[in-house]
């Protein structure tokens, strides 16, 4: 496995690869980020992964200056996962000159996660741009725990018509069901019990939409409610459609109920898909 700082190293490593597959990270990696690699090895023959924390999608206050940085471990994970190259810019080669240029996110950016963290998916688009510029990949992996990252790259690939596949890969659970997260390391021994009322609450409103009931705004109320009352800060519990995000209709049976909430410090996603 090549270890590649340099946009010119990682160009001059692809060249003449000609079935590349990228999977972004932004490191401190865990099983659900080694399972995107696996994936990826289903769609080429050269497995790129990149590690960046990227200043631009943390919103002013936000964890970048606490963001776990391991890149050792990070690449041993990577090596025994199979990838192949990973590419460990660092700030001033992705950016090595103030970003002026941004790539504008679709609107279905502007609501869920976007209401609550102002630019975060701008700096995403922006980030993901760049790096299928210089990778050039034929595929793309991410992870399904951020459903409206993964619908907003669709969106980019789509509408910026880049010849590059994007593949949805489903969230990775702890044995108690918690979506594995980088962020979960912040959380207290109390906290990571508490942690998976989060999912447990989504999980219920996907039965009870099952079961016939259509009042999701009623659900998403007990939801907020429950997790509320256990000391939670909830951002947002919302059931959309699966296809572009918006609020169901009448005819409307492919379903995610998504949910963002603080439990202390960290800020916790999840979502789950069902037809109803």
């Amino acid at each position: 496995m090549d270890l590649i700082h340099t946009v010119a190293e990682l160009r001059a490593r692809l060249k003449g690869e000609q079935s590349v597959v990228l999977v972004p990270t932004m490191g401190n990696l865990h099983a659900g980020h080694l399972a995107l690699v696996t994936e990826a090895g289903k769609h080429g023959r050269c497995v790129v992964a990149s590690i960046f924390v990227n200043r631009l999608q943390f919103e002013p206050g936000g964890d970048f200056d606490r963001y776990p940085r391991t890149l050792a471990d990070d690449c041993a994970k990577l090596e025994r996962a199979g990838c192949h190259v990973v590419f460990a810019p660092d700030e001033g080669e992705l950016y090595p000159e103030p970003q002026e240029i941004f790539v504008t996110p679709p609107k279905l950016a502007g609501q869920l996660c976007g209401d609550f963290r102002p630019g975060h998916f701008q700096g995403v688009v922006t980030v993901v741009a760049k790096l299928f510029n210089i990778v050039a990949p034929h595929t793309a992996v991410f992870g399904r725990k951020d459903y409206q990252q993964l619908a907003v790259i669709r969106a980019l690939a789509r509408q910026l018509n880049y010849p590059v596949s994007i593949v949805g890969v489903d969230t990775v659970r702890e044995p108690d069901g918690l979506a594995m997260s980088s962020r979960n390391g912040y959380l207290s021994s109390e906290e990571r019990t508490e942690a998976v009322r989060l999912g447990q609450n989504l999980r219920r409103i996907k039965a009870l939409a099952e079961g016939g009931s259509r009042d999701f705004d009623a659900l998403c109320a007990f939801a907020i409610k429950d997790l509320t009352d256990a000391g939670w800060r909830v951002d947002y519990v919302a059931v959309r459609n699966q296809s572009g995000l918006a609020v169901p209709g009448p005819g409307d049976r492919d379903l995610v109920v998504l949910g963002a909430a603080w439990l202390g410090r960290t800020r916790l996603i999840d979502n789950v898909e069902f037809r109803a």
